[in-house]
C-alpha cells in the first residue's frame, strides 16, 4: 500500500514468491475477504486456498493443484475448478446455501506480460438477476436495517434488483418480525455491531454484516441523489425521514457494487406503512399455510390453489399479494369487480388467458437490459411479444373498471422498439453473444462484409472468378480455397500462356499452376480474420443496441406490472369459475356473515366438503367451539380465516354468500410444536404466541385460538384458556374463534353477552364415531375423545380401562374438594370387585366380537363360523 491507494500486482511485494497471476488473484482476495472468488482462467473458473478447499466440500469438485502453483514457502497452493460452461448449476447450489460469490474475468490489456483479471461482477442471494439462479415464481430481495439507537424505531428499506423495486419503511421494534415475514428478504444487510443479535433472531436468513460506518446519513444521501439524479429527496417522502435515508443508501450502494454497473431501471422509492397490509404474523402465516405446508411442502397451499397464472411474473404478483393483502377494502373491491367482469364475458377470460400464454417474463428482462445483462434469446422473446402485448391491451378494452383501463393503457410498447428489434436481432440468435450469430444480415454493411469473408468469400469469389476469366480469356480459371494454402486462383498448365504478369505463382502442381494477385491477397488476409473480427464487432453491435434499448426500460417495467396485475386477476378468475367462488361484499360495520363457507384448499382433496356458516357480530364476538378431536374445528376456523384474507386479497371466496368489515389484522394461535434450537417446549411456544395475540389484537382483528392450554397440568390449562378467553372479549374486544376441549369455558356464554357456543356435530354409534364436520350451536355435550382414540387403533382392552377411570374420575370430580384429582387414589379392589370386573370384561368382549360382525357382508358359511367361535 502507498498513500492509501491499492498497489498493481506487479509493483506489490506483499505477495513476494508468488506468480504475478496467484498475486493478483491475493490483491482480489485481500481487498474481497467475504467473497468466494471464482478466478477465471482459460476455460475453467478455478478456486484458490480455502476457497478451494470449501466448494470441494459443498460442491463435490475435485481438490487438486497444479506445478507451479506454490505459495511463498514453496507447497503447492489447492485449487479446484469450474468449467465456465457449467458456472450456472454451480452458482445456484453456492448461492442458495448464502454465499457471497466474486466472478472475475479475464480482461485483454494488450501489451501486457500476463492476462489481467478484474472483480467484475458480486453475486449474493439478494442481488440476483438471472432466472436460472432464483426460481421464476420467487423473489431475490435485499434489505438493510437502519436501528435508532435512542427510540425503538427500525429503518428498512428494500429493494428487487430484477423487478425494479425499491421501497423503504419506518416501524417499532416490535413490528421487526412480522415485517420481516411479509417481505421475505434473500439478504439482510446490517451494522457489523447489530450481526449477532440479528442472527439469533432469524436464525435461518442470511445476514450480512457491514463496517458500521456505511451506515452514515450523509453518505447514504449522496447516494441517493446520484442514483435518482435529483438534487433533493422531497419528491420521493423520506427527506424528513433520516432512519429510511440511511437504510435506503446502503441498500443501493451495496446494490450498485455488486452488479458493477449503475441501476438505471431504478428511478425513484416508494415509502410504505404497515397499516396498508393486513397484518398477518409469522404464526399465521405458517399455520393458514400460504405458501408451504406445516411440513415445509410448497404443494397443497393456498397459493398452489390459487396459481393458474400463464407468465411468471403474475405468478410473482399473486404471491404478492397473497403474502401482503391490502388492509384498503377499496382495492380488494377494484380487483373482485374487475374478476367478475372477465367472467360475465364467456370468451373474454379463455382469450386472455391464450393470449398470455406464451409472453417471456420481461420484467426481469427489462431489468437485465437495464443492467446491461440480457442474454440474446431474452431480447429475441421480448421482440415476438410485443405485437401481442396489443392485442393484450386490446382485450382490456372490455373491461369497464378504473384497474381494468389502467391495466389496458399501461400495457402497450411503442412500435418503434419493435421495429428497431426485428431490424437488429436475428429471427433465431445463438444463446450468448459470444458465439455469434445474434446480429441480423442487414443490420451493418461491415458485419455483413465479414461474415461473408468468414464463410470463405461467397459471392465475392464467385464475382472475382467471373471478373477474371473475362480479363485473361482463360475459360477454366477457378477461384478456390484449402485450409493449408488459403485461396489461390488456378489455371491449367495449358492455358498458363493467358496468365496476365499481375498474377503471383503460389503453387506448382503436375497439371495446373496456383496463383495469388494483390487483390486476392488483401481479401484472404480479411477472410483469415474475419470469425474473429466479426465476433468482435458483433459484440460491439450487440452492446450498442441494448444502451439503445435501454430508454425504454421504465415503459416496459411498467407494461410489465400490468400485464402481472392482469395475470394474477386472470387465474383468481379462472379458480373462482372453476370451484364455484362468489364475490364477496365488504361493509363498514365490523363483523363477518359467512353463508357456506369452505376451506379453499381442503375443498380441493375431498369430494364430499361440508360448508359452514360463521357470523361474527358485536353480540357475537366470541365462539367458543367445542366438540370432538378430527371433528373439524380447526379447518372451520381456518376457512374463516382465508375467506377473509382472500376477500381482502380481491378474490372471489369459497362461500355461498360473504360479508366481511374491517379488518386488520389475522392472528392465529394453532397447532402444537417444540422450538428445539431456541429451546422452547411445546407450551412455551404456545405461551409466546399467545402473548404476541394479546399484545397486537384491536378489537378489528379476527383471532383464532385453537386449544390453549392443553400444553400444562388441567387446572393450569384451564385457568389460562379462561382467562385467555375473557382478556380477548373484554380488553380487546376482537372478533376470536376459540376451539377448546375445557367444556367448563362454555360457561362464558352465561356471564358475557358476547360469547356463544357452537360445536361440530358428531354421531356415535355401538361400532364407530361419526364425524358430521357440522357447525351447529350450542356446545357440545361431550368431547368423544375414547372413541376417536377406538377409531385410532388403540387396543380394545386400553379403551375398556379408559372407559372405566373416566367413570371413576367423573364420580370423584363430583364428590372431591381437591384442587387436584388422583388418578391413582383409589382403594384396592377386593377379590369380589376383581371377579366382578373380570367377568365385566368377558362380557365386554362378547359384545365386542358380535358388534365386528357385518351382517349386510355375512355368508351362511361365515356366520355358522362366527357362531362357534362365539360358543367357543
Amino acid at each position: 500500500m502507498d498513500d492509501g491507494k491499492i498497489q498493481s500486482p506487479r509493483d506489490s511485494t506483499e505477495f513476494i514468491g508468488y506468480t504475478p497471476t496467484m498475486r493478483q488473484f491475493l490483491q482480489i482476495k485481500k481487498e474481497n475477504p467475504n467473497l468466494l472468488l471464482l478466478y477465471r482462467m482459460g476455460d475453467f473458473y478455478e478456486t484458490f486456498f480455502e476457497d478451494a478447499e470449501l466448494v470441494h466440500k459443498v460442491l463435490g469438485l475435485t481438490l487438486t493443484s497444479r506445478a507451479g502453483s506454490k505459495d511463498g514457502e514453496g507447497r503447492r497452493i489447492p485449487m479446484a475448478g469450474i468449467p465456465f460452461t457449467t458456472l450456472d448449476q454451480y452458482l445456484v447450489r453456492l448461492v442458495n446455501q448464502g454465499f457471497s460469490v466474486g466472478i472475475c474475468e479475464q480482461v485483454e490489456t494488450p501489451g501486457q506480460l500476463y492476462m489481467e483479471r478484474k472483480l467484475i461482477r458480486t453475486i449474493t442471494p439478494g442481488t440476483l438477476t438471472e432466472a436460472n439462479l432464483m426460481g421464476e415464481r420467487s423473489e431475490s430481495t435485499l434489505l438493510a436495517l437502519n436501528f435508532d439507537s435512542k427510540s425503538f424505531d427500525i429503518g428498512f428499506a428494500w429493494m428487487s434488483i430484477s423487478a425494479g423495486n425499491f421501497f423503504a419503511m419506518q416501524v417499532e421494534k416490535s413490528d421487526l418480525t412480522n415485517e420481516i415475514e411479509r417481505i421475505n428478504p434473500s439478504e439482510i444487510l446490517v451494522e457489523e455491531s447489530r450481526k449477532d443479535h440479528l442472527k439469533e433472531l432469524f436464525p435461518e436468513r442470511t445476514i450480512t454484516a457491514l463496517p458500521d460506518w456505511n451506515f452514515d446519513l450523509i453518505k447514504s444521501q449522496k447516494t441517493l441523489l446520484s442514483q435518482f439524479e435529483t438534487s433533493t429527496l422531497e419528491g420521493f417522502a423520506i427527506a424528513d425521514k433520516p432512519l429510511l435515508i440511511t437504510a435506503a443508501g446502503v441498500v443501493c450502494e451495496y446494490a450498485q457494487r455488486t452488479q458493477g454497473t449503475s441501476l438505471d431501471h431504478i428511478l425513484g422509492i416508494t415509502v410504505e406503512t404497515n397499516s396498508e397490509f393486513l397484518g398477518l404474523d409469522s404464526a399465521t402465516r405458517r399455520n393458514l399455510e400460504l405458501v408451504r405446508t406445516l411440513r415445509g411442502d410448497q404443494t397443497n397451499t393456498l397459493f398452489s390453489a390459487l396459481d393458474h397464472c400463464e407468465t411468471p411474473m403474475g405468478s410473482r404478483r399473486l404471491l404478492n399479494w397473497i403474502t401482503s393483502p391490502s388492509r384498503a377494502q377499496n382495492v380488494a373491491c377494484e380487483r373482485s369487480k374487475t374478476i367478475e367482469l372477465i367472467l360475465e364475458d364467456s370468451s373474454l377470460l379463455e382469450n386472455l388467458k391464450s393470449s398470455l400464454k406464451d409472453i417471456p417474463d420481461f420484467e426481469r428482462i427489462s431489468s437485465r437490459i437495464a443492467l446491461g445483462s440480457v442474454r440474446p434469446r431474452e431480447v429475441a422473446a421480448l421482440r415476438d411479444a410485443l405485437p401481442r402485448l396489443n392485442e393484450i391491451s386490446n382485450l382490456c378494452g372490455s373491461i369497464k373498471t378504473s384497474l381494468g383501463e389502467e391495466i389496458s393503457q399501461k400495457i402497450p410498447i411503442p412500435d418503434s422498439l419493435h421495429q428497431l428489434l426485428s431490424l437488429a436481432i436475428k429471427q433465431e440468435p445463438n444463446v450468448y453473444i459470444r458465439d455469434g450469430d445474434v446480429i441480423a444480415d442487414g443490420y451493418s454493411n461491415e458485419l455483413d462484409e465479414l461474415r461473408e469473408l468468414r464463410n470463405h468469400g461467397g459471392k465475392f469469389l464467385l464475382e472475382l472468378e467471373t471478373k477474371e476469366k473475362e480479363l485473361t480469356g482463360i475459360t477454366t480459371l477457378r477461384v478456390e480455397f484449402n485450409s493449408v494454402h488459403g485461396y489461390f486462383i488456378e489455371v491449367s498448365k495449358g492455358q498458363v500462356d493467358k496468365v496476365p504478369d499481375r498474377y503471383r505463382r503460389k503453387q506448382t502442381l503436375k497439371n495446373v499452376e496456383r496463383y495469388t494477385t494483390p487483390e486476392l491477397k488483401t481479401f484472404e488476409d480479411k477472410a483469415v480474420s474475419a470469425e474473429e473480427r466479426s465476433k468482435s464487432l458483433e459484440k460491439e453491435l450487440y452492446e450498442d443496441l441494448i444502451k439503445k434499448i435501454s430508454q425504454y426500460c421504465p415503459a416496459l417495467l411498467e407494461s410489465a406490472k400490468a400485464v402481472s396485475v392482469l395475470d394474477a386477476l386472470a387465474s383468481l378468475a379462472l379458480h373462482a369459475n372453476q370451484h364455484r367462488w362468489v364475490r364477496p361484499q365488504f361493509t363498514s360495520s365490523s363483523g363477518l356473515t359467512i353463508k357456506g363457507g369452505r376451506h379453499p384448499v381442503v375443498e380441493l382433496a375431498i369430494d364430499n366438503y361440508v360448508p359452514n356458516d360463521c357470523i361474527i357480530s358485536p353480540t357475537r364476538r366470541l365462539q367458543i367451539i367445542t366438540g370432538p378431536n378430527m371433528g373439524g374445528k380447526s379447518t372451520y376456523m381456518r376457512s374463516i380465516a382465508l375467506i377473509t384474507l382472500l376477500a381482502y386479497v380481491g378474490s372471489f371466496v369459497p362461500a355461498d354468500s360473504a360479508e366481511i368489515g374491517p379488518v386488520d389484522k389475522i392472528l392465529t394461535r394453532i397447532g402444537a410444536a417444540d422450538d428445539l434450537a431456541r429451546g422452547l417446549s411445546t407450551f412455551m411456544v404456545e405461551m409466546t404466541e399467545t402473548a404476541s395475540i394479546l399484545r397486537q389484537a384491536t378489537p378489528n382483528s379476527l383471532v383464532l385460538m385453537d386449544e390453549v392450554g392443553r400444553g400444562t397440568s388441567t387446572f393450569d390449562g384451564l385457568s389460562l384458556a379462561v382467562a385467555i378467553a375473557e382478556d380477548l372479549i373484554k380488553n380487546r374486544g376482537c372478533m376470536t374463534l376459540f376451539a377448546t376441549h375445557f367444556f367448563e369455558l362454555t360457561q362464558l356464554a352465561n356471564s358475557i353477552d358476547d360469547v356463544i357456543n357452537v360445536h361440530v356435530a358428531a354421531l356415535e354409534t355401538n361400532k364407530d364415531i361419526v364425524f358430521l364436520h357440522e357447525i351447529r350451536e350450542g356446545a357440545a355435550n361431550q368431547s368423544y375423545g375414547i372413541a376417536v382414540a377406538k377409531l385410532a387403533g388403540i387396543p380394545r382392552t386400553v379403551i375398556r380401562n379408559a372407559q372405566k377411570i373416566l367413570v371413576g374420575l367423573e364420580n370423584r370430580a363430583a364428590q372431591t374438594e381437591n384442587d387436584q384429582l388422583d388418578l391413582f387414589s383409589e382403594t384396592q379392589p377386593t377379590a369380589v370387585e376383581q371377579q366382578e370386573d373380570l367377568a365385566s370384561d368377558e362380557l365386554q368382549d362378547l359384545k365386542d366380537a358380535i358388534n365386528d360382525i357385518d351382517l349386510d357382508d355375512t355368508s351362511p358359511r361365515q356366520a355358522w363360523e362366527a357362531l362357534r367361535r362365539l360358543q367357543d
